[in-house]
Parts: C-alpha cells; structure tokens; sequence
C-alpha cells in the first residue's frame, strides 16, 4: 500500500510540494521561491523552466528528507496560478518566451480593441461566463505570437503548444507524452465554451489561436499520465488537476450548491458553488466551472469574484514602503492603533477586477493627514482586503439568490485575526478557518486520491475537515455603514469610467 499522496502546488510567488498522508494531514511542505520579471510597468513573467525546476527540486526534497521513493508514493495532484500562460515548442520542449502571469496588462490593449463591439463583449461573456479582460490566456496568447518572431509561423506550421502552468506540468512530467488541462483551468482562458466544455472555433478565430495548440481537456479528478521526467525515478500516476480557486473550493469541502470559500493569497479569491447551474452574473462576476468528484453527475459551476492585490499588497508595505519586514508584522502594527485615522487603500496597482473591472485604475491612498503614520496605512491596507471582498459578496448573493451566511478561508492572510474579525463585522458573516490552512493544495490531493481510491468519497473526506478558528462580527450597523461609505467614495475617486 502506498501510503501518501503529493501536491504540487505551484502559485505566483512560489513553488511547493505537499507530503500528505490518509488522514488528510500534511506530513512535510518544500517550499521555493520563483523570481519574478517586470520587464515594464505593468508586466509581469515567469521562466517556465524555473517553474519547472523548482517543483522537481521541492518533490526531491520531501522525499529525501522523509525517507521515501517515487515509489511510496500513489499519485500526484497538481494546482496552479490559473491565467499564467506559456507557449512552446512541441518538439523541443523549449518555452519560444517567458509565461506571461496573469497579473500582467500588457495586453490590456488588445483587449480593448477585439472587444470594442458591445455584441462581441457579449458573446464572449455568453460563451465562455468570463468577463473580457487582460487576466485571461486568450490575449496572451496572441500577444506571444505576434510578438515573438517567427512564433505566428510556427504555431500555424504545428510545431507550438500551448497550456496554463498545469498542462506545462503535466507535458514535462510525463516527458512529452500527455498534452492536456482540466476544466476548470479550460475554463479560465476565454477560449473554452463552459456550456459544451469545447474549445470554441469563434473564440479561435477571434484572437488568432490555431486550434493544435490546444490541450485535451479532462475532468479534473482522473488519470492524466505517469510520470516519465528523467529526474523521478519511478512512474507515478498524476490524478487530479485544477486551478488553484477550484482546488482549494474542492479543499475546503465546498462541494454544495450555496457553500463559499474565499482564498486570501497573492490575490483574493471568492468562489461560491452553484451546481449544475451556471449562473450569469449581473454584477462583474465570472462563472467558472468547478472541479468534481468522479462520482459526480455532469459538469458543476461556481460564481467568482477575483481581486488582483491581497498577499501581495501586503508584500507591498515589506519591499517597497519598508514599513515592516516581514508580513507577519503586520496584524501587530495593524492593531497598535485603535482605526485607520480615516486613512483608506484602494489598491488597483493592476486595475481593478470584480466588480469593478477597471484595467486602467490605479493605487491610491486618501485621507492623509499628518497625523497618519505607519500603522494607519498597514490598518488601512488589511481593511481595504476585507472591503474588496465584501463588495464581491454583495454581488455573489445578488446574482445567485442564495443567502450567504458561512464563509470557508483559506491563504496566507487567514491567519490574521485582526482582518478576519474585520472581514466577519463588514460582511456580517461567520468566519471559518480550517485547522489545515493547505486547502489549495489538499484540494488538488483529494482530486488525486478520489480517482486512485485513496479516499473512497467526499463523505470520508468531508470528515477529515476541523475548523481551528470561528469569527462571528459585532460590528453596529451605523458603524459598518460608516466605514462602507468611506470606501465607496475612495472607489469612486479612483475609477477611470
């Protein structure tokens, strides 16, 4: 019996492995860092190589210190930032240009103008419940291959492949063999029709994709390939993949219509589960497909709402303002003073995205005076999280009619008592956090050890979940309203249109 699964979780700012065992708890964590490229305001890159070193190196590095082989081990599930986009060559195997984050606007523009048609905005929002905008692959793709000489002509030759992180993964994992996504990163690159769960050829067309670029798409809990990379020495199966909102929905237990999780990393993250139904938003929300037990019955749906800076504003206030040096500073700063001063950050460092979706907005900081100091403006920036994902919950329950009283979290910020108290009175909700934090990752390895039978049902592992900490808000209504309205106005203040 092969006794744990691993989970490769490869985000924005790091790439890690998971050791877990069958109880569902982590057993080890590796952990690297992956520069990041801004070669223009605004831009933002990866070395896909990088990527793929360092999830080799982490998986070595969990193995080894736990005594273990590839062959102690019963498969992989692999979660990734989702919109990062990479092209390569299918016989090399060499990337033709860096991936392209999904934080980066560089093609912004191109957006603007295949978009520019009220009917194709619409259609693209019918098709693929995605909201036309920079963040998706779509754009990046073309920018790639219009960009990078001879890229257009390869790609038309059949010599260029195409994937989000996970499908560059899958393809150097099973050294080539395996060209394939899943659904819900599918889902995420506006060239997939949620509806059929096809690529859809008007999409194609429109930004200039030729369709042998595109990956197989699979359910997300399944056998994606064996492993074949010369540096694991051993074949193990790779049997869950799904973009890292999904996964971490998954993770946290969120498998019914109505229940929410939101991801407090280097963006924010709220996904609600809608079931079978894909709900068209009226309020800048996104419908995505959600990744599913194999016992599932058709393809399942969530409503998200998407804010560019969390975690990463707060790497803000450590690099770039210096006003503390490491994150874990900043709940103790926050709550050294008593409120923010009247001190409010909007922070639309990449636009802003849900509800809003704003590619032109940028940060700003109101209601200076010279009484503000350090601490204020760390108040202001945990606070100004909270705001962005009280204005996507607003939406949420307006557009699904599903009342929202329970709200699952997850990410690096979730350990921060001070926002999640914040976050419980603003949005007049109960806040759950799970002992196990990982939800991202565990997500992935659920998917994994439900296709193998490592976990014989969601029942078993619904089971396995403890709550570490509630949050129930005491925030006044005149209170709440108060700061609400604060925030509206700096809203206001910092949009373009």
């Amino acid at each position: 019996m092969r006794e744990h699964i691993v989970a490769f979780d490869q985000g924005t700012t790091s790439s890690r492995t998971l050791l877990i065992n069958r109880k569902g708890q982590v057993i080890d964590v590796a952990q690297r860092p992956i520069e990041q490229h801004y070669p223009r305001p605004g831009w933002v890159e990866h070395d896909p190589q990088e990527i793929l070193a360092t999830q080799l190196s982490t998986f070595t590095d969990v193995l080894v210190r736990n005594g273990l082989s590839p062959h102690d081990v019963d498969s992989i599930g692999i979660t990734n930032q989702r919109e990062t986009t990479v092209v390569w060559n299918r016989h090399t195997g060499e990337a033709v240009f860096n991936a392209i984050v999904w934080q980066c606007r560089r093609t912004a523009p191109i957006i603007d103008e295949l978009c520019a048609d009220p009917e194709v905005r619409e259609r693209i929002t019918a098709t693929t419940g995605l909201v036309p905008d920079a963040y998706f692959s779509a754009s990046k793709i073309k920018w790639i291959l219009d960009n990078v000489p001879g890229a257009r002509e390869q790609a038309e030759a059949g010599d260029l492949l195409f994937g989000t992180i996970d499908c560059w993964l899958v393809w150097c994992l099973t050294n080539g063999a395996v060209h394939a996504t899943d659904v819900t990163n599918a889902s995420r690159t506006m060239l997939f029709d949620i509806h059929t769960c096809t690529w859809d050829p008007w999409l194609l067309e429109l930004f200039g994709v030729p369709v042998s670029m595109l990956p197989d798409v699979l359910p997300s809990s399944g056998l994606f390939g064996t492993t074949a990379h010369p540096s694991i020495a051993g074949n193990i199966p790779i049997c869950g993949v799904a973009g890292d909102q999904q996964a971490a929905l998954f993770g946290q237990c969120c498998f019914n219509p109505g229940e929410a999780k939101n991801t407090y990393g280097t963006g924010c993250f709220l996904l609600m589960n809608t079931g079978n139904k894909a709900v068209r938003s009226k309020n800048g929300l996104v419908t995505t497909i959600t990744a599913s037990a194999p016992s599932t019955k058709g393809v399942e749906y969530a409503l998200e709402g998407s804010v560019f800076m969390a975690g990463a504003l707060i790497q803000w206030l450590v690099e770039e303002l210096g006003i503390i040096e490491s994150a874990k500073e900043v709940e103790a700063l926050a709550t050294s003073v008593e409120d923010t001063a009247g001190v409010y950050v909007v922070p639309a460092f990449t636009g802003l995205g849900a509800p809003y979706w704003d590619a032109d907005a940028r940060g700003a900081i109101y209601g200076l005076t010279r009484g503000a100091g350090r601490a204020h403006i760390a108040r202001a920036c945990l606070d100004a999280l909270a705001y962005q994902m009280n204005d996507l919950i607003d939406g949420m329950v307006d557009d699904s009619g599903i009342p929202m009283t329970k709200l699952s979290v997850d990410g690096g910020a979730s350990r921060n008592g001070y926002l999640m108290q914040f976050q419980a009175g603003l949005s007049q909700l109960e806040i759950l956090r799970p002992k196990n934090t990982e939800t991202t990752a565990m997500g992935a390895a659920y998917l994994a050890g439900l296709a193998t039978g490592f976990w014989p049902s969601i029942d078993e592992i619904r089971a396995m979940r403890e709550v570490d900490a509630r949050f129930v808000g005491t925030m006044g209504a005149a209170e709440r309203e108060a700061y609400l309205k604060g925030w509206r106005d700096c809203i206001r203040r910092t949009r373009t249109a």
